[in-house]
């Protein structure tokens, strides 16, 4: 009398769920990498002991060579305050973080913070930890 079971259990596993996971990790994770915003422009930052956790909307920067940069974009500092006021518009909690090389005279980073008085943008000194 030969008696069997129907029903057999195959030993053998399936990898399209955990390919699914990883799938999904990767695209999050390159997702979340691209809302970085390194700065391109290579600026030796003065230093300091304390650090803000605002959050700013665009960048001012300031090359050793006197070159006004908002964001990537080369600007004219005439053009400056123009330039931001297209950008961020008349908002009054608006931050600006303006990153100035430490060899800059202090008359031009004066200039762009008479503008961001002008307009009543919050303006923040990027700096490297000490």
């Amino acid at each position: 009398m030969g008696l069997s079971t129907r029903n057999k259990v195959s030993p053998s596993f399936s990898m399209s769920g955990m390919t699914d996971i990883i799938f999904l990790l990767l695209i999050f994770f390159m997702i979340t990498s691209t809302l970085i915003h390194p700065t391109a422009l290579k600026l030796l930052l003065p230093k300091s002991q304390h650090q803000t956790s605002a959050k700013p909307i665009t960048t001012v920067s300031i090359t050793r060579d006197l070159q006004y940069y908002v964001e990537d974009i080369p600007v004219e500092l005439e053009n400056l305050e123009r330039i931001l006021h297209e950008k961020l518009g008349e908002n009054p909690d608006i931050y600006i973080s303006l990153h100035v090389d430490r060899s800059v005279p202090i008359e031009h980073v004066v200039n762009v913070m008479n503008i961001a008085k002008n307009n009543q943008y919050k303006l923040i000194l990027a700096t490297n930890p000490k």
